[in-house]
């Protein structure tokens, strides 16, 4: 269902936000453009497990941010960050390559932790929290193929069953916030990630860790890998562009709705590495090589595209970096951190 409400709209200006997970890529990258658009608080809530000061550090000065160190396990902790806050950012999440190694933190993170997120936000009368979820809602594999809508349906043959795992929780996550709506009234909006990228990239994302790999070859002299013949397809989506998404949801005055949050086209592994290769200077053939099977990797198997046509309805939200800028910024990005980590 697609619901509206005028008075599930969030405006920016003065509001307190709490961002549960918020030391992060997405997180610390929302949290400036809240900062920036006039929200009164920012919190920021995270058990640094996976999360990091130094993704925090460029904000961490600004009087009205504030670092919580706690765990989206531990519900009390939750109930008391949440107090008086207006609108909560739940990124808290265990990603694939985690869940390879762990199930059972994973779907307890991923389940119960989203459930204790929406519980403190309907027992402290929250207006509004916006869910990250993600584009493995539509599964993995093979039959990925076309346009992927928010209709699509999940598709898990001959997937990796850890990306499935994390797919399928999300999909749990989704529907907790849609109880919640239809029992309690909260208003909510999934959004649904593609691949995220971009400046204070870490090393756990399955396919954007691509892209730094690619960046550390090609820096070091050596040829940068592909993967096959490179056609397959992924799905990226800038930081700055998930930043703006995550405003955006709590701004418009949607409710109990989800939508694709995508970069604007999709792009082979071969386009990615030869505009690493080119963006970086470097002039090196890519060598093609088999995947490696001990080694988690969320394939396409196929030609397919995210489609973003219901945010642009439903919250006003499109894309604006491509992949070229997104990496030149990346790129930027790593060069400028290693020239001020070898100064200092």
């Amino acid at each position: 269902m697609t619901a509206k409400a005028e008075n599930a709209a969030l405006p920016i200006e003065g509001a307190r936000i709490l961002i549960v997970g918020g030391a992060s890529l997405v997180g610390s990258a929302t949290a400036e453009l809240l900062l920036q658009q006039g929200a009164g608080e920012v919190t920021i809530l995270d058990n640094f497990y996976q999360g990091s000061r130094e993704a925090i550090h460029h904000i961490e000065g600004n009087p009205r941010l504030k670092v919580v160190q706690g765990d989206v396990m531990r519900l009390p902790q939750l109930l008391a960050a949440s107090k008086g806050v207006d609108g909560i950012l739940h990124l808290a999440a265990v990603m694939s390559i985690t869940m390879d190694r762990d199930p059972w933190v994973g779907l307890d993170v991923n389940i119960r932790g989203a459930q204790n997120v929406i519980e403190a936000a309907w027992i402290g009368g929250v207006k509004k929290l916006v869910f990250a979820s993600s584009n493995a809602v539509y599964g993995y594999g093979p039959g990925i193929v076309g346009e992927l809508m928010e209709t699509t349906p999940f598709h898990s043959t001959d997937a990796p069953p850890a990306a499935i795992l994390y797919g399928a929780s999300k999909i749990i996550g989704e529907q907790l916030c849609r109880d919640a709506h239809r029992k309690f009234g909260l208003n909510y909006v999934v959004v649904r990630y593609s691949t995220v990228y971009g400046e204070r990239q870490h090393y756990r994302a399955a396919n954007a860790l691509y892209i730094i790999e690619t960046h550390d070859r090609v820096r070091a002299g050596q040829r940068p890998q592909v993967i096959g013949d490179g056609s397959e397809t992924k799905h990226f989506v800038h930081v700055s562009d998930v930043a703006r998404a995550n405003v955006a949801a709590f701004a418009s005055s949607a409710t109990d709705i989800a939508v694709n949050i995508s970069g604007p086209k999709p792009t082979t592994t071969l386009e990615i590495v030869q505009l690493v290769t080119e963006l970086a200077g470097k002039s090196l053939a890519p060598e093609h090589v088999a995947p490696d099977p001990g080694k988690v990797r969320l394939t396409s198997g196929g030609a397919w595209r995210i489609d973003h046509a219901k945010a642009a309805k439903a919250i006003g939200w499109r894309p604006q970096v491509d992949m070229r800028e997104g990496i030149r910024r990346l790129i930027a990005w790593r060069e400028a951190a290693e020239r001020k980590q070898v100064a200092g």
